[in-house]
């Protein structure tokens, strides 16, 4: 019995004949009429399922049209494998419907459009990687200019480099802390290192492991050695011999091992604090009639103009509104309080400006070198300003420990109570150093203070 061959129903007409494939009659199998699927064939001879062709010997396979003697008809049948349109064919077994895959694309089914050959993906994909690769390239570029420029900026800034600094023997190493001084000086003149006096002076001690940032403020009127035997205020230290001397006086009565430093003056702080938008400070009573009065000063040293603040509580500060803020003294707590709001303010200004990113800091950087003075090289500098995201605050607090006012020959002074007990107290709090022993030129220094001014 002869018919024409159709996928669905065993006729195959010139609508569904698949391009570039001549019609032709088909015998059916013996079993067509029970169930439609052709029997194994014979060899040589092609048994036929609903749809597709099966190798010599094999059961028929439905589907699609695939190379010869594979995947659906046997060589004596003919047929091309499919392309453009038709790519291989995958089937089940036993007449199941099947599909084709085009070359280098997706599956399409019989009698669709299979998808063109991937070459023009290929090139679509190529392109895009082009675009990508050049986006990269400009972001790489951007952040070499950008690190030249701070590089070339921080190269402006002014260096100092410390020469003789001394540490005491027998003082314990501070390994894996890195320790330096920050100075608030009392500029009037745009002097930083000659002529100013040190009003803050705050000990940072970084643990290079955890990159907690712990903060001491050392009175500016504690009774100290001032490294030659003469026993004076810590801030006038800064005034004769400038940050090393500094530093020096700070490393021998404390034990330290300082030796770097960075100094700013009232601009700094105005022009960081606007930088970053103001901060939040909650201002006393007692505080308000103070910080409206350092205003009119402050605001004549920097040039800045100013508005006063009209009450006390919790409110956003500006720059120079911020600066008079820490310059308050004559307040309950005296030079006590006013290094606990310098600290504050510190903390204030490192929280925004970490949240706020690398550009803001570039923006600072360029506003405040003119106000800053360090002994840390440029690479240093960068190093540390890159690093800030890494950065935490820990505790902070102020040096002496335990101390008492006094009035002598160095005028009103902040005399420690036992500066030795004092030391080993500050090594326990910035390194974790219990127990620890202060040495030989420690001790000698808290005995002579006990004898200049008979308090221990």
């Amino acid at each position: 019995m002869t018919d024409k061959f159709r996928p669905e129903n065993g006729n195959e007409t010139a609508e569904n004949q698949p391009a570039g494939r001549p019609r032709r009659e088909r015998t059916y199998g013996a079993n067509e009429k029970e169930n439609g699927y052709g029997e194994a064939g014979q060899a040589g001879q092609p048994g036929y399922g609903p749809g597709g062709y099966g190798q010599p010997g094999q059961p028929g396979y439905g589907g699609a049209y695939g190379q010869p003697e594979q995947r659906g008809y046997s060589q004596q049948t003919g047929g091309q494998m499919g392309s453009g349109n038709y790519g291989q064919a995958y089937y089940n077994q036993q007449g199941q419907n099947s599909y084709g895959q085009p070359p280098y694309g997706q599956p399409s089914y019989y009698g669709g459009q299979g998808q063109p050959p991937a070459g023009g993906n290929m090139k679509k994909r190529k392109k895009k990687k082009k675009k990508i690769l050049f986006v990269i390239e400009i972001l790489i570029l951007l952040i070499l200019a950008a690190g030249l420029y701070v590089f070339v900026k921080l190269g402006s800034i002014d260096h100092v480099s410390l020469k003789d600094i001394i540490t005491n023997e027998g003082a314990v190493a501070q390994s894996g802390y890195r320790n330096l001084v920050i100075y608030g000086v009392d500029s009037r003149e745009g002097n930083l290192t000659v002529d100013s006096h040190s009003d803050t002076i705050i000990i940072c001690s970084i643990n290079q492991k955890t990159k907690e940032v712990k903060m001491v403020s050392v009175y500016r009127d504690t009774y100290l050695d001032n490294t030659n035997g003469e026993y004076r205020k810590a801030t006038e230290c800064y005034y004769f011999g400038g940050p090393e001397r500094s530093i020096n006086m700070l490393n021998k009565n404390l034990d330290l091992d300082i030796k770097d430093y960075v100094a700013v003056n009232f601009n700094a702080v105005v022009e960081a604090v606007d930088l970053i938008g103001g901060i939040d400070l909650d201002v006393t009573d007692e505080e308000l009639q103070w910080l409206n009065g350092y205003l009119v000063e402050t605001s004549a040293v920097t040039g800045v103009s100013y508005t006063p603040l009209e009450s006390s509580g919790y409110q956003h500060l500006d720059g120079i509104q911020t600066m008079a803020y820490c310059r308050i003294r004559y307040t309950d707590g005296y030079d006590f309080k006013r290094t606990e709001r310098q600290r504050t303010v510190l903390n204030k200004i490192f929280e925004k400006a970490k949240a706020q990113g690398v550009p803001t800091l570039l923006s600072m950087v360029n506003s405040i070198l003119p106000s800053i003075s360090t002994s840390l090289s440029t690479t240093e500098l960068i190093s540390l300003v890159s690093g800030i995201g890494g950065y935490t605050l820990g505790e902070n607090t102020g040096f002496p420990f335990d101390q008492t006012p006094d009035n002598n020959s160095a005028g009103d002074c902040v005399v420690p109570v036992n500066l030795a007990q004092n030391v080993t107290q500050l090594h326990a709090f910035l390194f974790g150093t219990e127990g620890y022993t202060p040495s030989a030129a420690v001790q000698q220094i808290s005995n002579e203070i006990i004898n200049n001014t008979g308090i221990q």
